[in-house]
């Protein structure tokens, strides 16, 4: 990744850095984008008309953000100050406060999406990651790499979402609740427990409707290895606390070892057969 450099603070009424004319790290940035102090930019970002970036906030190379979204506003937590990150009409600075945004490599902001600072740690979309317009991610989560948060999705503050994961059109995930790597949730889940790695879950309440068995073989993992997987789950292992962990390798051992080494882990419920 090309070393961010710090955006000029733009009010979205004239070119700003990386608009048309600019040639600051490839950006193309609309003159009607709001850029708060405290932003920093990577190489060949895109950002559309109305966007608005406070800081503290990183985007790494080549990401996109659309119209309209909207990113670094404090976050909503009544005993953290609710700040004004943005220059006023008068020329004094935004106050910079919280644990920030970072928006790794490659990643992808569509539309009305809205992501808020964190609290104690950077809320996080990881590299590759897509949030589909007006999605909403709370304070302090964090987004597992190539992970899909499609339109409409709420999570709330301190989630972890797991590599991989896809989360349907109009799902809304509780604070706190982790999502395993690889899993599916259904849209318009309400889930309010957390997910082992590679399975599905939809309903209300959600259940577990097993092994998501598509997105693991599109990962490469042996037909064997699934099929142990899905063995401990449908045994009611879901905390794999029974199984072998030498059945697994790779990828898989690693995203299984992350859910194994968790604490207070509350997993949803398997539906019955």
């Amino acid at each position: 990744m090309a070393e961010p450099t710090t955006a000029e603070p733009h009010d979205g009424t004239g070119p700003g850095r990386g608009a048309p004319g600019g040639d600051q790290g490839g950006c193309r940035i609309s003159p009607h984008a709001v850029i708060g102090a405290g932003v920093e930019l990577g190489a060949r970002v895109r950002i559309g008309p109305g966007a608005v970036l406070l800081g503290p906030c990183v985007v790494e190379d080549d990401v996109f953000i659309g119209a309209g979204a909207q990113l670094g506003a404090p976050p909503e937590l009544s005993d953290r100050p609710q700040n004004a990150a943005w220059e006023d009409r008068d020329g004094r600075p935004g106050d910079l406060l919280h644990a920030g945004v970072r928006v790794e490599t490659g990643a992808v902001i569509r539309e009305g999406a809205v992501i808020h600072q964190g609290s104690h740690r950077p809320t996080t979309v990881g590299a590759g990651a897509w949030i589909l317009n007006r999605a909403y991610l709370a304070h302090d989560v964090r987004l597992g790499p190539g992970a899909t948060v499609s339109a409409g999705v709420s999570i709330g503050g301190h989630c972890v979402i797991g590599a991989r994961a896809n989360l349907g059109l109009n799902a809304a995930i509780h604070q706190r609740v982790f999502v395993g790597a690889g899993s599916m949730v259904g849209m318009g889940t309400p889930l309010a427990r957390d997910l082992p790695p590679h399975v599905t879950a939809y309903g209300s309440p959600a259940r577990i409707h097993g092994v998501n068995a598509v997105g693991l073989r599109r990962q490469g993992i042996d037909e064997a290895e699934i099929a142990a997987l899905r063995d401990a789950y449908e045994a009611g292992d879901l905390l794999l606390e029974r199984a072998d962990p030498g059945r697994w390798s790779g990828s898989l051992a690693e995203d299984l070892a992350q859910w194994r080494e968790r604490e207070d882990r509350r997993p949803a419920a398997a539906a019955r057969p």
